[in-house]
């Protein structure tokens, strides 16, 4: 009977409440759309160099030493290790709000209760045996467990949960692209540091023909068969070439000093082996279809899980309009007298209560968070979007910068072999008097500067062959 009357009085207070609950704003909602092209260039080879694992992409074991010393010091990563570790520890929070949360309590306290009160003029009239008296001041001593437990009825605390198990898994996604990202930086690095060599052996090459030019022109000099012009023309070009080989000096520096920071260590010099760096051939890159950029991107996958917790927040938004419901219960002892506490059943004392809350007049700070998260989730459809549509471009371009920089190669090694050449002739006819000093000094820079190029046109076919395995999503296996 009291039980029926109990569920009674708890239907009759909920229906306000239920009625006023279902009237929830309406929200501008937007569907993410995960469509991209079929092919990037009418190919459907699913082949994707995406997939390969990073040590068996880069075969050059100096550069798979520096990636795998950074993989295990960089100071990013580390710190996206604790952000990981932050994500996880939510989701024990979480977890734990939709269950019973149990404790033990304990104290003593004193009360002195005016004569001239209901409950002192109760205590005076009271017939006590003797002996037994009330104490004056009464004393109170109790211990006991106490429980408390918000019945998950709209899967609010639920969803809360699954929220933070998503932004736990986009976390971990988010140190795979950093780890995608740091092995690029390294390998970028690492062929600049190659090239920048090659460059600086050019000039120094160059600083002994010039040398041995200007000996030649200053004996010709002395037949005059030039003048002073001439050998001042030629010892600016030799201090023109020298001051060059300070500048690729400098980057080379700076260059090893950022791998060392990617490394996580101090300046020291890089291990590197740059005598075959002319002959080095980009490994062959099979891009696959764009679908695959969804599971392969670990930028997109974190998009999808930051996409799928906002998603989430708006049902534990909505779940605030909602009626909650509370249990609590206590058990116990209580007595005014320690020798009297753990007497069972005079000192015993046990209670449960159920409490039913919801909002009624004034739902402002609930209809704001609600319409916060619906728009937190348009913003992380958008940029699901943008981070698919990014990645689509970034295969695109890499695909058509590796074709182009090979045919540019291609053209830039017969211009570097038809400008050496001409430095031999040149020479031959200068000193046959048949050829300008200044026909000479053109040639040799425009040799120079053609060598650089071709060394420079390497690096960029080095460098987009790891961008586009970084864009297919390549490393962080």
């Amino acid at each position: 009977m009291l039980k029926r009357l109990i569920y009674r009085c708890l239907g009759v207070a909920c229906m306000p409440l239920l009625i006023t609950a279902c009237k929830t704003p309406a929200l501008v909602t937007k569907t993410e759309n995960r469509s991209v092209p079929v092919s990037y260039n009418n190919s459907q080879d699913s082949t994707n160099t995406g997939k390969v694992k990073w040590r068996d992409f880069f075969t050059d074991p100096n550069l798979v030493a520096l990636i795998d010393t950074a993989i295990r010091n960089n100071q990013e990563l580390n710190i996206t290790a604790q952000e990981i570790q932050i994500a996880s520890n939510e989701i024990r929070a979480r977890q734990g709000e939709y269950r019973p949360f149990v404790g033990l309590r304990g104290g003593a306290g004193v009360d002195k209760v005016g004569r001239y009160t209901l409950l002192g003029a109760a205590q005076a009239n009271a017939e006590m045996k003797p002996g037994k008296e009330i104490p004056d001041p009464l004393p109170n001593y109790y211990a006991g467990l106490y429980a408390n437990w918000e019945v998950d009825i709209w899967h609010k605390l639920r969803n809360a949960k699954k929220a933070a198990i998503n932004r736990y898994l986009s976390s971990n996604e988010g140190r795979n692209f950093t780890i995608t990202n740091i092995i690029a930086e390294i390998a970028t690095s690492y062929y600049e540091l190659l090239a920048l060599d090659n460059q600086l052996a050019i000039v120094r090459q160059n600083i002994d023909i010039q040398n041995n030019a200007l000996r030649i022109v200053r004996q010709q000099k002395e037949a005059t068969r030039v003048t002073e012009l001439a050998v001042r023309r030629f010892e600016a070009q030799v201090l023109n070439t020298q001051n060059l080989q300070y500048n690729i000096l400098q980057r080379i520096v700076e260059t090893e000093n950022r791998i060392n920071f990617l490394v996580g260590r101090y300046p020291q010099p890089v291990v590197r082996n740059s005598q075959n760096f002319n002959t080095l051939v980009p490994t062959t890159i099979q891009a696959g279809i764009p679908s695959q950029l969804l599971a392969n991107r670990p930028d997109i996958r974190q998009a999808e899980q930051d996409l799928a917790a906002a998603k989430l927040d708006v049902k534990v938004a909505k779940a605030r309009f909602y009626p909650s419901l509370g249990i609590s219960a206590g058990i116990g002892y209580q007595a005014f007298n320690p020798a009297y506490i753990l007497k069972t059943p005079e000192s015993l004392l046990f209670s449960l209560a159920g409490d039913i809350a919801g909002p009624l007049i004034n739902k402002n700070a609930i209809i704001a968070t609600y319409y916060s998260a619906n728009a937190r989730q348009i913003q992380a459809v958008y940029n699901y979007e943008r981070t698919i549509l990014n990645a689509y471009i970034e295969v695109a371009n890499q695909l058509s910068k590796i074709s182009n920089l090979e045919k540019s190669y291609d053209v830039k090694s017969r211009e570097v072999e038809a400008l050496t050449q001409s430095i031999n002739i040149s020479n031959n006819l200068f000193n046959s008097a048949r050829a300008e000093y200044s026909e000479v000094l053109f040639t040799q820079r425009d040799a120079l500067e053609s060598r650089f190029d071709l060394v420079e046109t390497k690096m960029q076919q080095m460098t987009a062959m790891v961008n586009i395995y970084r864009a297919l999503g390549g490393g962080w296996q």
